[in-house]
């Protein structure tokens, strides 16, 4: 399970100075000064003891200049440590988060760009239609097959040149083009393609799009046939509504004229899109949603009503891999009863509809859909989630290994930065003895599973899962007021806090303490980025 990165990933250096994400300047201020007090390296004479506070008071430092510097705090808000890093010009101009964060958008597309440079980029699409009724008939299996490939190539800053080509074959018929498109970016707000096309459809034609203000953006094509010598003219608006969704109108004058008017939306959990086109051949309205379950796995359902279709597409697919995806839908209309196999590596897809039947009985399509189904969740239950079990837990196991150095060194920097906090720590905790006040006699910090084997005095602790958590007595100690009480802030990853570490990267952690206060005894259990106050009734054994 992948930690949660709502905001907690850029909130390290409030968890460094110990103070809230909505702290004033004077708070911030006030925290720098009392952890100088500690890791000031002129406090020291012990050489190795004046190394560890020259580290920590650094980190301290930095914190303190980004955190009181109103452009670099909101762009570290907003984007963390990668957005002080990436280069964006502070000043005046940059004055709202929406500015920073298009701003950063664009250097991140800009270094892409970059680094895709003089690399071809293939993309394409593989379609190959069967029909079960022609192969029962003895007619074969095979109603149709077509190839479209493209390469593309940035040739230089500017430029960016693509090939490509399309096949197609139905029974006796084929049809074969061949393309070419060059792009010119004009400058950072506009660009222009020249396009050339051989084959039954040859044409040449010219494109222009330009950015015409921060949420919209136009495009205008001319093209003429060479077969026939007609002209078609197109032109595109869209305009984003918000930071999830956009509207489009799309106008094409010519042999087969057409106005259509779209809309899309798009978050973590769900993406929908609509469209209703107006044309000479036809009229016809399409609306798809399309909901994801989790990181791997998401449902389709598609409606088409028009002069010429009427179709309704359920579905869903799976991610196999970083780069790969299978989807298979079930399709009913006028057209008739449809299977369709899809997979997607890359930029490379293939497709294959299944033609089942013409005539639409009712038992015949339910059992259509209700067979696979019913399979895939067979499947699923048996096959699919052992394996990725299996698989998960070996990838676990290999990011481990990986961040085993990387975890050593973080433990090693937790406890230096903790020799520091002792004598401080001590004196607090024996002023709290003595009031009967807060005392944290246990805490950890990692992996739950190791917590929850504490919490149920298990004796099984395998040695790499107790690896992956790490003992934070001592700073929660400090870190207790004069007045007998603990805060930590919502919304802040604990491992941010002085004398934490991440002893588990890219997993799930929880902070488990057990304390006493007032002559009882305590514990309490909180998730990485949930807000603690110490002490609450509610914690009592």
């Amino acid at each position: 399970m992948t930690q949660a990165e709502d905001g907690g990933s850029n909130r390290e250096l409030y968890a460094l100075l110990h103070v809230s994400p909505e702290a004033s300047d004077e708070e911030i201020r006030k925290a720098y000064r009392q952890w100088a007090q500690i890791y000031h390296p002129d406090k020291y004479q012990d050489q190795q003891m004046k190394d560890v506070a020259t580290e920590n008071f650094q980190r301290i430092c930095e914190a303190y200049e980004i955190l009181t510097d109103e452009y670099k705090r909101q762009i570290y808000d907003i984007y963390g440590m990668e957005g002080l890093t990436s280069g964006l010009e502070l000043g005046p101009k940059l004055n709202k988060a929406e500015e920073i964060k298009e701003e950063l958008e664009r250097l991140k597309r800009k270094r892409e760009e970059e680094k895709k440079a003089a690399h071809f980029q293939p993309s394409g699409v593989i379609l190959a239609q069967l029909s079960v009724p022609s192969f029962l008939a003895g007619h074969g299996i095979m109603r149709a097959m077509s190839m479209n490939s493209e390469i593309q190539s940035q040739i230089s800053k500017n430029n960016v040149i693509a090939f490509g080509g399309t096949l197609a074959v139905k029974g006796n018929d084929g049809d074969a083009a061949a393309n070419a498109v060059f792009r010119h970016q004009l400058s950072s707000v506009s660009s222009i393609e020249v396009m050339a096309s051989v084959g039954l459809r040859g044409l040449i034609g010219v494109q222009t799009s330009r950015q015409l203000s921060r949420h919209a953006n136009a495009t205008m094509g001319l093209a003429m046939s060479l077969r026939d010598g007609s002209i078609n003219l197109s032109n595109s608006w869209n305009r984003q509504l918000s930071t999830t969704s956009n509207a489009s109108i799309e106008l094409i004058l010519g042999s087969d004229s057409s106005v259509a008017v779209g809309w899309r939306k798009k978050d973590k959990k769900m993406a929908a899109a609509g469209e209703i086109r107006i044309g000479t051949s036809a009229i016809g309205a399409v609306g798809r949603y399309t909901h994801r379950f989790s990181s791997k796995s998401h449902g389709r359902i598609t409606g088409k009503i028009g002069s010429s279709a009427l179709e309704l597409e359920i579905g869903g697919g799976r991610k196999i891999s970083d780069f790969s995806t299978v989807r298979m839908l079930y399709t009913i209309g006028i057209q008739g009863i449809y299977w369709k196999l899809e997979l997607h590596r890359g930029a490379q897809k293939l497709v294959v509809p299944i033609f089942l039947s013409r005539h639409i009985n009712l038992g015949f399509a339910a059992g259509a859909f209700l067979i696979p189904t019913s399979l895939y969740l067979t499947l699923k239950s048996l096959v699919f989630k052992p394996y990725y079990r299996r698989r998960e837990k070996q990838q676990a196991l290999e990011n481990m290994e990986q961040t085993r150095a990387q975890v050593k060194e973080a433990k090693a920097a937790a406890e230096k930065a903790q020799r520091l906090l002792q004598n401080v720590a001590n004196r607090k905790q024996n002023k709290q003895l003595e009031s009967n006040g807060l005392v944290i006699i246990e805490a950890v910090y990692g992996n739950p599973k190791v917590i929850k084997s504490i919490n149920n005095n298990s004796e099984e602790k395998e040695d790499e899962l107790a690896s992956q958590i790490v003992d934070v007595t001592l700073p929660l100690n400090f870190l207790v007021s004069d007045s007998g009480q603990l805060k930590l802030h919502e919304g802040v990853k604990k491992s941010g806090i002085m004398g934490f570490c991440d002893p588990c990267p890219g997993e799930t952690k929880k902070l488990y303490v057990k304390y006493t206060y007032g002559g009882n005894r305590y514990e309490v259990e909180v998730d990485d980025l949930q807000e603690l106050i110490l002490p609450q009734e509610g914690h009592r054994i």
